[in-house]
């Protein structure tokens, strides 16, 4: 502020008034005496939002030396806002409210902290306040960021965004999460009820007139309309991941010093185990045809299986991404972001260096591996190399139909036009070929298992399972996939045993 430093000082004041009941001020004859009246400070602050002048007056002081400390504090803040209008506004309104409400004058090194992020001055800043200033300033990939923002919204914000980030404490919590599974219920009421409104909503009513029929569709279809849409239930890893977040932000707010305290770091929830991974064997096919019902969230196809995937999808023109994805383990993000300068048929080899995630539901962007030791070159196996030559012949030729309308963005699986794939549609093309197919269900990124099925149905061990699909350590090789080989070696044993014809002895069956 111009003049800041001008615009104020010290006096000695004395309460002392005359026969007329004013105060004396400058005309008391006992100021002369040294421990006669108190002193005082002044200071002109920045105008408020009215544009009134205003300014900060505190008498009061024994001696100068401790006026002039608070006036050296009050200046200093004042020189943190520079001549940047909203920030001088700031610190007038914080200064104001430290003279209204007797506080002392706060340190300029936390005000400083503060100042530059817009947080709140006067420490009263809500959880809701700092996640937002958290988010804005936090540096992560864009599916990371994504994730943070997603529980920010829909979790941490509507749930205990109004506590002060300083008074946040293990009891909140243990609260926020108490009710995070609560809502659970609902969320599996509501998707049960949008099942069954969804089956009134189909057509062919026996003995109604096709009129009357459409009348009673559209109907149903209206309420369908109105109820919340299919959402998934928080499980035990989402809210472990909720915590994860909260705890990252709460140590951000520990490293600027707006608080000593994690409580995130004391909450106790319910582990939240890795899904492992179940083979399609003939009994869990059969049951499921039986039922419908699928034995696990992460199922897995046999090499006979993604074979008969294989033999769907031959002549689609996505073809090679899922032979790619199924035989060396990529990811659907890494598949759409490999670039042909990475991969080199020649010496049949593939570095992993580059992805396509989304962001925000839908908008794509290109980030390198989320993890080190996703950043790797892997091995091609003859098959997969013709296939690559192939599909690169078949590029050329789109290239070549599109002339100058072609977009060259070098990836190896691209648009008709030489744009980005986005992963959505590999999703979509990968569930349409199943559609046609007689198999059990699975995932697209499932596929990156049955990798794991036919390496080592091929006698590969999990070091060589590690290093194909790139893992950080062999322990979360282990952990996948130990239950998994079991099955495939059950599976191969037992037709093995079924190859060797015998005279007398019979199978015992299980």
């Amino acid at each position: 502020m111009p003049g800041s430093r001008r615009a104020g000082g010290i006096s000695k004041r004395c309460e002392c008034r005359g026969s007329n009941g004013k105060r004396l001020a400058g005309s008391c004859p006992e100021l002369e005496k040294r421990t006669h009246g108190r002193y005082r400070v002044i200071q002109e602050l920045p105008p408020g939002e009215d544009g009134k002048r205003r300014r900060f007056e505190r008498t009061g002081y024994a001696t100068s030396k401790e006026a002039q400390g608070d006036l050296d504090r009050i200046r200093a803040i004042l020189d943190l806002a520079g001549q940047e209008e909203d920030e001088l506004r700031r610190v007038g309104d914080l200064l104001a409210a430290v003279q209204k409400d007797r506080q002392d004058i706060p340190d300029p090194i936390a005000i400083s902290r503060k100042l530059g992020v817009g947080v709140p001055l006067d420490g009263k800043m809500t959880m809701g306040q700092w996640l937002e200033v958290w988010l804005d300033s936090k540096k992560s990939r864009p599916t990371t960021l994504y994730g943070y923002a997603s529980h920010v919204r829909y979790h941490l914000t509507p749930r205990i965004g109004h506590i002060r980030l300083d008074k946040l404490n293990v009891g909140h919590l243990d609260t926020l999460f108490a009710e995070i599974e609560e809502a659970n219920e609902v969320i599996l009421a509501e998707n049960q009820a949008r099942r069954e409104q969804e089956a009134r909503c189909t057509r062919g009513r026996s003995g109604v007139p096709k009129a009357d029929e459409r009348a009673a569709l559209a109907a149903e279809r209206g309420k369908l309309a109105a109820m919340p849409p299919f959402r998934k239930v928080n499980g035990p890893a989402t809210r472990q991941a909720i915590r994860r977040t909260l705890r990252t932000a709460l140590n951000a707010a520990i490293a600027r010093q707006y608080i000593t305290f994690n409580p995130a770091s004391f909450v106790e929830l319910g582990a939240a185990a890795r899904p492992k991974p179940l083979l399609w064997t003939p009994e869990r096919v059969e049951r499921w045809q039986e039922t419908g019902e699928v034995p696990g969230s992460v199922m897995v196809w046999t090499p006979a299986q993604f074979g008969e995937f294989l033999d769907a999808a031959e002549g689609d023109r996505l073809y090679p991404i899922f032979h790619l994805m199924g035989f060396r383990g990529l990811r659907r993000g890494e598949a759409v972001g490999q670039q042909w300068t990475d991969v080199n048929l020649e010496a049949g080899l593939l570095s992993v260096t580059m992805e396509i995630v989304v962001v925000d539901g839908w908008t794509t962007v290109e980030t390198v591996p989320k993890t080190e030791g996703s950043v790797s070159t892997i091995s091609l196996d003859a098959g997969t190399v013709q296939v690559l030559r192939e599909h690169r012949a078949a590029q050329l030729r789109e290239r070549l139909a599109c002339g100058d309308k072609w977009e060259e963005t070098g990836k190896v699986f691209a648009t008709e036009t030489g744009g980005w794939l986005h992963p959505a549609r590999v999703s979509r093309a990968f569930r349409e070929i199943y559609d046609r197919t007689s198999l059990p269900p699975i995932n697209l990124r499932d596929l990156r298992h049955v990798c794991a099925t036919v390496l080592h149905a091929a006698g590969a061990d999990l070091h060589t399972i590690k290093e194909t699909l790139r893992h950080s350590t062999i322990v979360l090789t282990s952990n996948t996939y130990t239950s998994l080989i079991r099955e495939v070696d059950q599976t191969a044993a037992e037709r093995a045993a079924a190859l060797v014809p015998r005279a007398r002895r019979q199978v015992v069956e299980k």
